[in-house]
């Protein structure tokens, strides 16, 4: 979900080069010695290693590695720093704010919850905890206390990072107008290369997710001439691409795409883009990366109950997405439990799951496709959207 995504957005050039920066407001020009030599995040602890929010900070960018990179070891890393910073002091905002982050990329998110309250008891005034606060809340299902977290931070330190969020919660809401103006706030507000290239491939998302293939791939387009790194933003143009009927160039980004950064999300959507153009899909890398994840201590029943779904044992799908939903009961979990219970033969079972999927106006295409799928199968009229294509499925999750 897009509010889980923020973090990972937002530091992506820091957490590159893992240098010393503040994040209160754009660099003056430096003179042209010091800009070619500026102490790196390690060397600063090598020098004090009783640094305990140096140590806190080193964490928080590998958790932002993680999910940059794709690469799941990060976590552990992140652990071994966070493990460092509270050894030195276990009560301090910054580390229970690392912490906090490091439990959301695992997706233990009621403990990310439980960390980040500590961090605000500890620091009323820290912005990322209430960041980190919000995005666990969503997870967990309740929007309102989500909304509330989002509130508070964007009193603390109105910027990218809680406009996004804001975003995100007005969209949640039905409110697609409300989320573009926050989009477009965060897009105002950013400097930071990676920053721009976040804000204008979430406008693109929310183009494309209203059927406006046009204007997603412009922003799309933007968000790579912002940053040309930006997977995202070549996800995007792959997922138009595909949605526009282009299926061979829609392959070759997704060949680019999972290259550069094989999540399970692209390669499912890669597979799907391969069946549509009539090939058959290879998932080798997809059980590869599951078995990564769930090593470094990943919980992502989600991603295998709308996987095994659509593609595999809806048996399966049903014991992942109950798994999930106990866990943390949101709006896409609800989605995915419907699915799975309507894709292994209980319509009935499904369809409360269903409306609560739906219940918040959140005008998602692949959650009104999947409600009016139950709901004509027991035999209720339904609308299912014409322009809706139940082949390409993933593309229209949010990544």
């Amino acid at each position: 979900m897009r509010a889980f995504a923020t973090l990972a957005g937002l530091a992506l050039v820091g957490a590159t080069i893992f240098t010393i920066l503040s994040f209160s407001a754009a660099p003056a020009p430096e003179p042209t010695a010091y800009a070619a030599r500026r102490e790196t995040l390690q060397e600063r602890l090598k020098r004090l290693p009783g640094d305990y929010r140096g140590w806190a900070q080193l964490a928080s960018q590998y958790v932002d590695q993680a999910r940059i990179t794709g690469d799941p070891s990060y976590y552990a890393k992140a652990e071994d720093a966070l493990a460092t910073a509270a050894g030195l002091n276990d009560r301090d905002d910054a580390v229970l704010t690392g912490q906090a982050a490091l439990a959301a990329g695992r997706h233990e998110f009621a403990e990310a919850a439980r960390l980040a309250e500590r961090a605000i008891d500890a620091n009323p005034y820290g912005a990322a905890a209430y960041g980190v606060l919000a995005d666990a809340r969503i997870q967990l299902g309740d929007l309102r206390g989500a909304q509330s977290a989002v509130d508070r931070m964007m009193d603390l330190r109105p910027g990218v990072a809680a406009f996004s969020r804001a975003s995100y919660a007005a969209e949640l809401r039905g409110d697609r107008d409300g989320a573009r103006r926050y989009l477009e706030l965060a897009h105002d507000d950013a400097w930071l290369p990676a920053d721009l290239a976040y804000a204008r491939y979430y406008l693109g998302e929310l183009a494309l997710h209203s059927g406006d293939l046009k204007t997603a791939t412009g922003w799309y387009a933007k968000a790579l001439q912002a940053y040309p790194a930006y997977t995202p933003a070549l996800a995007g143009q792959a997922r138009a691409a595909a949605l526009d009927g282009r299926l061979t160039e829609a392959l070759d980004l997704y060949d680019q795409v999972v290259e550069r950064l094989p999540l399970p999300q692209y390669l499912i959507e890669q597979g799907e883009t391969r069946i549509k153009a009539g090939g058959r899909p290879d998932w080798t890398l997809l059980r590869a990366q599951r078995r990564l994840f769930q090593a470094a201590g990943v919980r992502d029943d989600l991603t295998w109950a709308e996987f095994e779904a659509d593609h595999g044992d809806p048996a399966q799908a049903v014991r992942h997405a109950r798994a999930e939903y106990a866990r943390n009961p949101n709006l896409v979990a609800a989605d995915a439990l419907a699915w799975a219970l309507f894709r292994a033969g209980r319509p009935g079972e499904a369809l409360p799951y269903a409306k609560e999927a739906t219940a918040t106006g959140w005008r998602n295409p692949l959650l009104s496709y999947h409600r009016a799928r139950i709901e004509r199968a027991l035999g209720r009229p339904a609308r299912v959207d014409p322009g809706f294509d139940p082949a390409l499925s993933a593309l229209a999750r949010f990544s």
